[in-house]
């Protein structure tokens, strides 16, 4: 039997490609099937990858750091514990290994039009063809198939693009912050100058500082900008964005570009929840649930939905896609970051499903194990920024669905009621709490929203005991 590959996992429909993040086993090292051998992060989740089969790993592909596509083959394993290949234990060391030859950069015209084809002689190689590349150099050029389209399309030049990829990769958001910026493309289009004017003599760019790296920085999410610097004083402190803080930005961004964002804002009384949970609190926690005001609101909103249509619906094109089923995405602060996982098909769990499965992804994307598939698939979102101490927030909609419900901080009111006994009016003790609904104002109306944040209210208000 022949060695075994172990490829780069698809981890979701929209995810072309992956960084091993760190390698748990060691050129050399006995496997078992499904144990896990290396760590890889995604635009979406950091996952283990568990062995395709027992034998031992005889030789590591792709390095610590390095970003590949999908399919792509990391490492082999010999079912037969057979002893690793000649270059097995380099690779688990030295630099990485060339790419194929699909995956390089083709030369920039530019550069080819300028030098004269060289006959290289018993070298063996075509004329006119490029010296070999360093290790650095082909990383420094590598890219994706959907960065080659792009840079095709507007006539860019890969290397001349500044990556921010291990050992300066081009990633997506490169190449297309390069072309935001105004860049000129490679391809010569622009105008020669008169040809009276001597062409002056080329000048050095001088070298980045803090300043200009932190304007590219503000570019690259939020377009070009009314100054070209931000000063950077003595006292401050400039660092890169983390990956999820720089996902973050960049999908809040399209998510504001995208839709046209409205909100609306109702209260909601907690007096009989806050009553039902004093009531049930030891009965949950014999059923192994902890069920807090969240998982109330996320089991009346996933009723709710059902009744509303478009709030549980997104747009594309000239098309509505109303969904079939009630996935909430449920924000869990990371302290830093934000990730949101997704509970699927809401409205067929009772109140303890529920707090059991929020309960269950919150403290599994605290440890960073949450699954590729629970965190995508949302049709409606609620984020609580309430539980920190905020009064009302106004939450940006998730791309891909219609509408985002925000709950903020449940306090002690005075407010005033009917009296029971005289049926006048009196002052009560209330706990209560104001929400906001962000939707897409292309296919949910104010009255829609209006009518949807009623509904919620009035079944929250309402709570039946037995849910």
């Amino acid at each position: 039997m022949g060695r075994i590959e172990v490829p780069m996992p698809q981890m979701g429909e929209s995810i072309a490609e992956g960084t091993v993040s760190k390698w748990l086993k060691q050129v050399g090292e006995a496997v078992e099937r499904d144990e896990p051998i290396l760590e890889i992060s995604t635009d979406k989740v950091d996952a283990e990858i568990p062995a395709p089969s027992s034998g031992t790993l005889v030789e590591i592909v792709v390095q610590e750091g390095a970003t590949v596509e999908v399919g792509t083959v990391v490492a082999y394993i010999d079912p037969e514990g057979g002893a690793p290949s000649g270059n097995g234990q380099q690779a688990a060391t030295e630099a990485p290994p060339a790419p194929a030859p699909e995956e390089r950069a083709e030369p920039a015209a530019a550069v080819e039009d300028q030098a004269p084809a060289v006959d290289q002689g018993a070298g063996g190689e075509e004329p006119g063809e490029a010296a070999p590349e360093s290790a650095e150099e082909r990383l420094r050029t590598r890219s994706t198939p959907v960065v080659r389209k792009i840079a095709e399309e507007h006539g860019i030049d890969i290397s001349s693009v500044p990556g921010t990829g291990h050992a300066g990769r081009v990633t997506k958001q490169d190449i297309l912050g390069f072309i935001d910026s105004g860049a000129p493309a490679s391809g010569g289009e622009e105008p020669a100058p008169p040809a009276a004017a001597p062409t002056p003599p080329a000048v050095p760019a001088p070298a980045a500082s803090p300043a200009l790296a932190a304007s590219e920085l503000w570019k690259r999410f939020y377009g070009e900008v009314q100054h070209p610097e931000f000063p950077v004083r003595a006292t401050d402190r400039v660092e890169p964005m983390d990956k999820i803080r720089r996902l973050t930005a960049e999908h809040m961004v399209l998510a504001k570009r995208v839709a046209p964002h409205v909100h609306s804002f109702i209260e909601i009384d907690f007096t009989e929840i806050d009553r039902i949970r004093v009531t049930n609190k030891k009965r949950w926690a014999e059923q192994g649930a902890k069920v807090s005001y969240t998982s109330f609101v996320a089991w009346g909103v996933s009723r709710v939905l059902r009744e509303f249509p478009m709030v549980n619906s997104t747009v594309s094109g000239n098309n509505v896609i109303y969904r079939g089923n009630v996935n909430l995405g449920m924000a869990v602060d990371l302290n830093p970051g934000l990730i949101v996982p997704v509970i699927k098909d809401a409205d067929d769990l009772s109140l303890v499903g529920i707090a059991r499965k929020l309960n269950d992804l919150a403290d599994r994307a605290r440890s960073r194990q949450l699954l590729p598939d629970e965190i995508q698939g949302a049709t409606f979102s609620i984020t609580n920024p309430g539980v920190l101490g905020t009064v009302v927030g106004l939450p940006v909609i998730p791309k891909g669905t219609a509408a985002i419900l925000g709950t903020g901080a449940i306090e002690k009111r005075v407010v005033v009621v009917e009296d029971p006994t005289t049926g006048g009016d009196a002052l009560a003790i209330r706990k209560r709490a104001l929400f906001s609904l962000g939707y897409d104002h292309r296919i949910v109306d104010g009255a829609d929203a209006a009518r949807f944040l009623a509904r919620v209210k009035e079944v929250l208000d309402g709570f039946p005991d037995d849910a």
